[in-house]
């Protein structure tokens, strides 16, 4: 068998694109090294690690001038006050 004299990519069946060759001993590693690559790459999604892994932290916070929250109803002068005279809501049974 000669290996040496084999190119490493061939033109494919329909003569457009070239593939690698399997008879050569380069060509055979680059095939074996892409299906190992896309093997890995599909477990790292599958398990969210490596490059794949969410943030570790919070993705969002609130503005500092507005946390934390300030209590309601605002203690204003000019905040409405409960009417005495108005009805109480109704009581569910």
């Amino acid at each position: 068998m000669d290996d040496d004299h084999e190119p490493v990519f061939k033109r494919s069946r329909y003569g457009w694109r070239y593939e690698y060759n399997p008879r050569n001993p380069l060509g055979l590693a680059l095939i074996i090294g892409s299906l190992v690559l896309v093997g890995v790459m599909m477990l790292l999604m599958a398990n969210k690690a490596g490059p794949f892994a969410p943030p570790a932290g919070p993705t969002w916070s609130p503005p500092a001038e507005d946390w934390p929250p300030s209590a309601w109803p605002p203690d204003t002068p000019d905040a409405p006050t409960p009417d005495a005279t108005a009805p109480a809501p109704a009581a569910t049974p």
